[in-house]
């Protein structure tokens, strides 16, 4: 296999994975509330599925590590194609919530085998066969061809949706991640791949802390930005998903589905041009915190104005603002943590960086999702844009601790 067909394939699964996956992203939050669930209870469920990625992130990546990259990824496919179709049981049965909560949970899971397994694979693969372009290129047409797919398959979906019901766009996905896993069947060769000996998870579980204590916590130039992350990252997943239903209670028509898909297709395209103009932020402003900081501020501004629009227009307008600055505040968080981290321990921190990321999204999102409950999204959009505040003050102390650095640097270089 040569380094050209090793990124075609990737390409490839990468776009139909997340098209299949989309398919159901744009309504959701509308399915959930479908089958009965509350306002509060939905976004609990979404906070099943994140604390599912939490707790199967570590065992998953050992798998990939130990047993193969393909095999992590067909193990996380089928594990999709099975759940999606658990959630269409429990939609048409009107099933409770403890049910919702352990498939949510099985979700998770779905996604902890098939995401790191598909970018571990590549890299691999690229390296074997000698590729000579940049594994920056390689990703960031993997980020395009993900973002272009998001777009068609959410909007996609919401269509479907408004012509048909809110069930089909799940048959539709499980029937795509059906393909995407005959396409990983038939292409993925795990090439390059050395399995690291077999483990337990409980030893692998204390290596990490070990390491993300070592080169993360204790590490005092990304201790404030790995602990700013869950309050982010909990708030983007709420502002993402209740984007659906209020974007329609504004629209005036709640059961325009066509439109919640839309919602969905905006923010994949602000996620492309967010993601576009990260690398031209970075050298336009070389103080990375400041970039963070900014964008944070800027952001949630942005959602707390959210909260008190009423009109359609002007809320789509601002989801689109908001995701760009959140798709341009990632690539620059990721390349300041890489480049303050050992080489050896990068895989680590960073797999503990995205735990805790999603343990702030576990307590979050149920907050949030009350709050909408009791008040209405708009008030919660508010909420949110205090929770996410509670970031800034922490990254101060990592943007003095900056400053401190440089400002010994120079001092040394005058001595």
């Amino acid at each position: 296999m040569t380094a050209e067909r090793v990124l075609r394939t990737y390409l490839t699964l990468v776009a139909v994975s997340t098209g299949a996956s989309s398919m159901i992203w744009g309504i959701n939050t509308l399915f959930l509330l479908d089958a009965g669930l509350s306002i509060g209870k939905t976004f609990a469920a979404n906070a099943f599925f994140t604390a599912g990625m939490v707790l199967f992130e570590v065992p998953t990546g050992v798998v990939a590590d130990t047993v193969g990259r393909r095999t992590s990824y067909l193990l996380g496919t089928a594990t999709l194609i099975g759940t999606t179709l658990l959630y269409l049981v429990l939609w048409r049965t009107h099933a409770p919530f403890v049910l919702w909560a352990v498939v949510s949970m099985l979700l998770g899971l779905g996604f902890t085998f098939f995401s790191g397994a598909t970018e571990a694979w590549l890299v691999d693969g690229l390296h074997a066969t000698r590729y000579e372009g940049s594994l920056d290129a390689a990703f960031a047409k993997g980020q395009v061809a993900s973002g272009i797919a998001m777009m068609g398959g959410s909007i996609g979906g919401g269509v479907l949706a408004q012509l048909t019901n809110l069930g089909t766009p799940y048959v539709v996905r499980a029937l795509l991640l059906m393909a995407t896993f005959v396409v990983a069947w038939r292409s993925m060769r795990d090439i390059g791949f050395t399995p690291a000996p077999r483990t337990s998870v409980r030893v692998e579980m204390a290596g990490i802390v070990r390491a993300s204590l070592r080169h993360g916590l204790l590490n005092r130039r990304v201790r404030w930005v790995m602990l700013a992350g869950p309050f982010t990252a909990g708030v983007s997943v709420y502002g993402f998903y209740a984007a659906q239903p209020y974007l329609l209670e504004l629209y005036g028509h709640t059961g325009s589905y066509a439109i919640a898909g839309l919602s969905a297709g905006i923010v994949a395209g602000a996620q492309i041009a967010g993601g576009a103009s990260a690398s031209y932020l970075s050298r336009l402003i070389h103080d990375r915190i400041g970039i963070l900081i900014g964008a944070i501020a800027a952001s949630g501004t942005v959602i707390a104005v959210m909260g008190v629009v009423t009109s359609f227009g002007v809320a789509l307008v601002l989801l689109m603002v908001w995701g760009t600055l959140f798709a341009a505040m990632s690539p620059v968080r990721q390349a300041y943590l890489n480049s303050h981290i050992p080489s050896a321990q990068r895989a680590t921190v960073l797999s503990f960086d995205s735990l805790l990321g999603s343990a702030g999204g576990v307590v979050i999102q149920p907050t949030l999702g009350r709050s909408a409950d009791v008040w209405g999204y708009g008030p919660a959009y508010l909420v949110s844009a205090g929770i996410q505040a509670l970031a800034l003050p922490i990254l101060g102390l990592a943007r003095r601790k900056s400053v401190e650095d440089a400002a010994g640097k120079a001092l040394a270089l005058r001595a």
